[in-house]
């Protein structure tokens, strides 16, 4: 098949959803029943599961979810057109318009001979076109905070308010980090002020996703994965113990201890397990 047959045969499949969309919503109950507030824990449960197929490296997988969120874009795009406030068409001409704008190097005479630099035009851009008066408005404010700290960083770089060396960073770790001990030198907890502990712990926390963010580690990315192999090590530590007639409740930490070093060496799927 050439690239003009497959095209049309990409067209004509979404041709065919869109009608089934009208007929489902036309002619089943559950589907006739669902409103935009209805739908919206349905969409974010379906693009976690999305994030759980590319975690696992899943190609299959990520096909299959990426089908169930464009339903639900198309679910949303129906209702609208009932509601005479937008419809499929609007949507994906804004979205046409809007990619056209953020990318003057491709359709404008602006240069960009780097990512970096199309990173930056690309918020300049996203800041003029919102009206937002600060930078950082166009932050979501129910982002996971970890998340939000690295688009708050990447914001910021964006119009130059950035460190200048990835040492400067390091050092910023290093003095959260003594800011922190000195909040909570973990000796007395009744002299524990959580408050501030919490405060300084944020502060460290933030910086060291700076740091990561300079040498190109993604932090989500890396908690992830040692999210991923503790549970790994801690399943075959369960294993173990009930392979020994115990549970993990009648054994010492010292027993454990020596389950949870095997549990080190032992080898599982590094694609699939995230470490």
């Amino acid at each position: 098949m050439n690239k003009s047959e497959k095209r049309k045969s990409q067209l004509a499949a979404f041709d065919r959803l869109l009608t089934i969309m009208d007929e489902l919503r036309e002619q089943c109950p559950w589907d006739k029943k669902q409103t935009i507030e209805s739908l919206r824990h349905l969409t974010i449960e379906e693009t976690f599961e999305l994030s759980d197929a590319i975690l696992d490296h899943d190609l299959e997988s990520i096909g299959k979810e990426l089908g169930d969120i464009l339903l639900h874009i198309v679910f949303y795009a129906r209702i609208g057109s009932e509601k005479n406030a937008f419809d499929i068409g609007n949507v994906i001409q804004q979205l046409n318009e809007k990619l056209i704008r953020r990318h003057p190097h491709i359709y404008g005479d602006v240069r960009a001979d780097d990512e970096e630099a199309v990173k930056q035009n690309w918020e300049k851009i996203k800041l003029k076109e919102k009206g937002n008066e600060s930078v950082l408005g166009g932050v979501p404010r129910s982002l996971p905070a970890l998340i939000k700290a690295m688009r708050i960083q990447e914001k910021a770089r964006g119009v130059g308010f950035d460190w200048e060396e990835k040492e400067q960073v390091w050092e910023k770790v290093e003095e959260e980090m003594q800011e922190f001990k000195e909040a909570f030198d973990g000796v007395n907890d009744k002299d524990l002020n959580k408050e501030e502990a919490t405060s300084e712990f944020g502060d460290l926390l933030f910086s060291l996703i700076n740091y990561a963010r300079f040498i190109e580690v993604n932090p989500e990315e890396a908690l992830e994965r040692t999210n991923r192999k503790f549970i790994h090590r801690f399943q075959y530590l369960e294993k173990a113990a009930k392979a020994t007639g115990k549970s993990l409740a009648d054994m010492t930490l010292a027993e454990m201890d020596v389950h949870w070093e095997k549990a080190k060496s032992e080898p599982f799927e590094r694609n699939r397990s995230g470490s």
